[in-house]
């Protein structure tokens, strides 16, 4: 994997403002945030994609990010947030290390704006692909 930004904080070489951090995950705050505790949550291991990331890692994240996003909204007062996590280029993914965004919204409209261009699924189309889905997911390790 390729050195960023993310694997130069963890090596120590760019500071950071961390907020929480055990031996698999680090949490900090985001040096450009979209509004008041914008932090950002990223396993210790070097993976590019969510897909790439061993189960003791995903694990990690998964115990750490509710507990995160309890902590953001008690401090910042925020009542609602979004959870961004992006996997490639064409999906927005600007820094090669898998992460979270936490991005508490707040009252003044400061935190992630989206669009969401829904259609309609076709039914047989969405059948045969949840039937392939659990199959995959049953045979996956």
């Amino acid at each position: 994997m390729a050195t960023t930004i993310f694997s130069k904080i963890l090596a120590g070489e760019i500071p950071c403002h961390r907020v929480y951090e055990d031996d698999l995950v680090l949490a900090f705050l985001d040096h450009a945030p979209l509004s008041r505790g914008h932090t950002l949550l990223i396993p210790k291991e070097p993976a590019e994609r969510l897909d790439q990331l061993s189960d003791a890692s995903a694990a990690a994240i998964g115990r750490v990010l509710p507990r995160l996003c309890r902590a953001i909204l008690q401090a910042t007062g925020a009542t609602a947030f979004n959870v961004l996590q992006n996997n490639g280029p064409s999906a927005h993914q600007a820094v090669f290390h898998v992460h979270f965004h936490i991005i508490p919204k707040h009252k003044d409209g400061s935190g992630l704006g989206i669009a969401w261009p829904a259609k309609h699924g076709d039914d047989v189309e969405q059948k045969a692909l949840a039937t392939e889905l659990g199959e995959l997911l049953t045979h996956s390790g």
